[in-house]
């Protein structure tokens, strides 16, 4: 069907071997290199490098290491690769509902090289960049002609694009993921790190290694600014914040959709216009119940296939639970409160995403399978096929009280001090944008469970629930041997999601209306904005001896339109750590941090040369093969430029208050004026 199409270019099916002519089949992996086409007439295409991985809502964090990503692409054209793609280059944001897996967190960063705020991934992005630098330079070669492979030894090989007029590069690579090694390819001696490959585009120096990450590295940091009231809030006399509330019922709101006995699956009732599905029933208890006498309580017990789940007896919250990303069945076990007479009981159904990868995927459902009640009189009761009652969704999402045209839809009640740890509520409060024009986040760090909009804009489900502090995760990722999704993990015991990306574009000069529903209870007063900015920035290289007439430069680059204010660490000699937490080592030039100083500060971007002229190489005397080479590591701050005196318009710093007479301007250049109340300069 589709070839009949004659669109004019060719079909590519990923991961489908047995595509047919003249459809190309390609690769989707962390690994290609190996990968060869059912044919001889396709080109050997990747198109799925994975740099990293998801996140999924509850579990630890993933890492890819930037070496290892370099070694997958270097061997993909080592081996005649054609066509590369990265999956994914720019980290992405699950608005709304758009999440997958199910369980994917709503960041869809993926530890690409340019994160999900649109920053750079440092020294990812950097070490990316220098190796397609060095494949550029190999371009002619490896156009013009097919590569020999030439045998180094054990896990060593070099493979060699020469088309025969001069023009040559070569790849050698290491694939022992333990042991460096010294290679002679045409009479040269090169030394290649385990789990790495280097090019060399004239087939004699080496223009870049994989293992060898010699770009820049840098500190991000989110830094909280608290919500500030709108300047454009009809309530803009009164201080602080001012929000407004509507909680939601449990169980049945309105009218009801249906009544059945037993359940439903989720998903095919909800038709995924919603996370929620509500069950009631209800249950008559006798006075002659002995938990009534006895300070004990019955169990509820419930079975579900996923994904989440609230439940609630008599308007009140008994316990939540929920699968994750590996598993999402799961079982709920947890007292209850129950009282002589009728009792309520809703059930608040959840799903987080949808199934979006393997085989029939479009079959897996979702929701409840069993409920019973255990520690009666009579023993345990079971309510599967009782007669439950339905309702798809919330009032809120219903009406549409998230949306600018929907906000009236319900009486909200306005206080300064909104209630905290209460389930089902919606919060809602008008607010200006945070400073600056650095990326934007919002910590809910201190909220439980739910969506957020802001303007009508969906943020997107939260759900700051932490990874277990029991599994194993590691301080520093190895780059070498074959990298898996669980190979480098961090975050034990820590939110799976904190900080969630609202887009710049999202905010208006004033007036911004931020909207939370919580599912089970938090404190609103601690949300805050966070701006997600580079803290500092890091240079870590080593002395590379006799490579052609370059010479080895640790180099440092703040973000636009700031400057290196100062250096928090510089040392030449065997210094140890990574960026923020760098360490000198027994060897250390002591003039390194004047040298880097005099250098870098008050500039955008520096190169401190690792020469004799800026340090005492002798210093080091054990320091002296191509096995240990002198590093240089350094770290420094930036922060925004100072406005130059350049004009009046620009340069206005100005007093606001009922008296200004004590008030300096911040130079000394500048005239100081009073026209009504406020304070005006000119320029000598």
């Amino acid at each position: 069907m589709a070839v009949s199409q004659n669109i004019g270019v060719p079909w590519i099916m990923c991961q489908q071997d047995d595509a047919p002519d003249p459809v190309i089949n390609t690769c989707n992996s962390f690994y290609c290199d190996q990968f060869t086409p059912n044919s001889p007439n396709k080109p050997k295409i990747w198109t799925e490098n994975w740099p990293g991985w998801f996140k999924t809502f509850g579990a630890r964090d993933p890492h890819r290491p930037a070496e290892d990503v370099a070694f997958s692409v270097a061997r993909f054209f080592q081996k005649g690769g054609s066509v590369h793609n990265y999956y994914m280059y720019h980290g992405g944001t699950n608005f709304g509902r758009t999440s997958g897996g199910p369980f994917i967190t709503t960041s869809y960063d993926y530890e690409a090289p340019i994160d999900e705020y649109g920053l750079p991934r440092l020294p990812k992005w950097g070490h990316l960049k220098e190796l397609h630098r060095a494949i550029k330079l190999s371009e002619h070669a490896l156009l013009k002609s097919e590569p020999a492979t030439l045998p180094l030894g054990p896990s060593l090989e070099a493979d060699v694009y020469d088309d025969g007029s001069g023009v040559c590069a070569a790849f050698l690579s290491n694939l022992d993921d333990k042991t460096d090694k010294n290679v002679v390819f045409r009479n040269v001696s090169y030394h290649l790190p385990a789990w790495s490959v280097s090019i060399l585009p004239d087939c004699k120096n080496v223009a870049f290694n994989t293992a060898k990450v010699g770009s820049q590295a840098s500190v991000i940091e989110m830094v909280p600014e608290e919500l500030q009231p709108s300047v454009a809030s009809p309530r803009k006399g009164l201080e602080g914040l001012v929000w407004d509330i509507f909680v939601e019922n449990a169980g049945i709101w309105g009218v009801s959709d249906f009544t059945k006995n037993g359940f439903v699956d989720h998903i095919n009732t909800t038709k995924d216009t919603t996370d929620y599905l509500w069950h009631t029933t209800s249950i008559i208890i006798g006075e002659g119940e002995e938990f009534l006498k006895k300070a004990s309580r019955p169990v509820l017990l419930i079975e579900s296939k996923g994904h989440a789940l609230h439940a609630f007896v008599n308007q009140e919250l008994q316990g939540s639970a929920s699968g994750n990303g590996s598993h999402s069945p799961f079982n709920f076990k947890n007292p209850i409160s129950l009282k002589a007479g009728k009792n309520e009981v809703a059930l608040l159904s959840m799903t987080v995403g949808l199934q979006n990868a393997g085989g029939l995927y479009e079959w897996v459902g979702a929701g409840l399978t069993s409920v019973k009640i255990e520690g009666l009189n009579n023993g345990t009761m079971d309510l599967s096929m009782s007669k439950w009652t339905y309702k798809i969704g919330l009032q809120g999402e219903h009406l549409g009280i998230y949306k600018p045209d929907g906000l009236n839809g319900v009486n909200w009640v306005s206080t300064s001090e909104p209630p905290k740890n209460q389930p089902l509520t919606w919060y809602k409060v008008v607010v200006d944008p945070p400073s600056g024009d650095e990326p934007v986040g919002l910590d809910m760090i201190h909220m439980g469970k739910g969506l957020a909009w802001l303007n009508g804009e969906e943020i997107g489900r939260y759900w700051p629930i932490e990874s277990s502090k029991h599994e194993k995760c590691v301080d520093e990722c190895d780059y070498r041997g074959k990298f898996f999704p669980d190979k480098c993990l961090t975050g034990c015991g820590e939110p799976s999601q904190r900080w969630y990306h609202v887009p710049r574009s999202w905010f208006k000069p004033s007036g911004n209306i931020l909207v939370i529903f919580e599912e089970k209870g938090g404190d609103p007063t601690k949300i805050t904005f966070s701006k997600r900015k580079t803290a500092s920035l890091c240079s870590h290289i080593a002395v590379v001896p006799n490579v052609g007439n370059a010479k080895s430069a640790a180099h440092l680059k703040c973000p636009k339109n700031t400057l290196i204010s100062s250096v928090k660490f510089a040392s030449f000699g065997n210094p140890t750590g990574r960026c923020g937490s760098y360490t000198k080592g027994d060897c250390h030039d002591p003039n390194s941090t004047s040298v880097v100083v005099k250098a870098c500060v008050g500039k955008n971007e520096c190169a401190i040369e690792l020469t004799e002229e800026n340090f005492d190489k002798s210093i080091c005397p054990e320091v002296h093969d191509i096995h240990s080479e002198p590093l240089e590591a350094s770290e420094a701050f930036c922060k925004a430029k100072e406005l130059e005196p350049s004009s009046w318009a620009r340069q206005v710093d100005t007093c606001n208050y009922f008296y200004c007479g004590q008030f300096k301007p911040n130079s000394p250049n500048k005239r100081l004026g009073l026209d009504g109340n406020h304070l005006v300069y000119s320029l000598f």
